[in-house]
């Protein structure tokens, strides 16, 4: 068999969203050293604050400041950090309930061993050097043996409050495509494009997944496809992509290759877009180098009837 194909990926992009009066206390009191909680309906002190009570399901605002000092109430030991995490050695991932609140914040705790945590442990927060507004200003937490400090007596009043923040979510990720799609990738390096069929409704997958998504059997038998196809239905794009050297407008379509059990997408080139049209008889075009048809131009074939593609639909 031969070897399956794998490639790092990521998946990233900037997440944001405006704060109400309760989360924007918060993080504008974690700007300046102050932590808040907020007190719900059955008298708890809630940190992180909810905006709404988790009982009654009414929006709870009523600010209560907390100590910088808690709890450790249940922790896990980090052995190998990861980009962008709090810290970038080996560290403790820890729920600590802070003097004053009756709920748990997850956050890092920085020690130098998993055997110098402990359930119980107490411990206080270390600030970030700079601080913007964000539960990074919260550096970590450190062990501490202290007596809680004296309150500052913050009521979530505060000059030039955070009203907003910006979340880069991002996910890597290590991605195979298993040994049916390797093999079409390993094929279109050849200018070929193949399926497979089902050995059951007999319908060819391209690209295809291993196995029939309808009779729920695998599928082995390979079957090439194409070149040519035609085109079953298609969009005109009018918005620039980012990063994408396409001047818009542009179509995109589904393109029944020849003898394939299902469409699959291609952008349309060598045509006015506002001539492309279902049925339109097309067939790839390749440049140099690439792994995969740039686009698909018309053949000069007469257009597919309608009946030949109308369950690619």
């Amino acid at each position: 068999m031969p070897e399956v194909l794998k490639a790092p990926l990521v998946v990233e992009f900037p997440f944001t969203r405006s704060l109400g009066p309760v989360q924007s206390a918060f993080l504008t009191g974690l700007r300046e050293r102050v932590v808040l909680g907020v007190r719900a309906s059955d008298g708890r002190v809630l940190v992180p604050p909810a905006e709404y009570d988790p009982v009654t399901a009414e929006e709870i605002r009523d600010l209560v400041e907390v100590a910088p000092t808690g709890t450790v109430t249940t922790w896990a030991w980090n052995h190998a950090p990861r980009r962008g995490q709090p810290l970038t050695t080996p560290f403790a991932w820890a729920l600590v309930r802070l003097d004053g609140a009756d709920t748990a914040l997850l956050h890092a705790l920085d020690a130098p061993g998993p055997d110098a945590v402990h359930t119980g442990m107490r411990v206080r927060i270390r600030w970030a050097e700079e601080r913007t507004g964000a539960i990074t200003d919260i550096a970590c937490f450190e062990p501490h043996d202290g007596e809680p400090p004296q309150l500052t007596g913050a009521t979530g009043e505060f000059e030039d409050p955070v009203t907003g923040i910006v979340a880069a979510a991002r996910l890597d990720y290590t991605y195979s495509p298993g040994r049916a799609q390797t093999a079409y990738i390993n094929a279109l390096g050849g200018r070929h494009t193949v399926g497979e069929r089902c050995p059951s409704c007999r319908k060819v997958y391209v690209p295809p997944r291993g196995a029939c998504p309808t009779c729920g059997v695998a599928t082995d038998e390979q079957v090439e496809v194409g070149p040519r196809g035609t085109v079953t239905t298609f969009c005109i794009v009018n918005i620039k992509a980012k990063n994408l050297d396409i001047e818009v407008p542009y179509v995109y379509a589904h393109i029944a290759l020849d003898g394939a059990g299902l469409a699959l997408h291609g952008r349309i080139g060598g045509i006015p877009y506002d001539e492309v049209r279902m049925g339109l008889r097309v067939e790839p075009v390749w440049t140099e180098g690439a792994r995969y048809p740039d686009h698909y131009r018309p053949t000069g074939e007469p257009d597919a009837d309608y009946d030949t593609y109308r369950e690619l639909l």
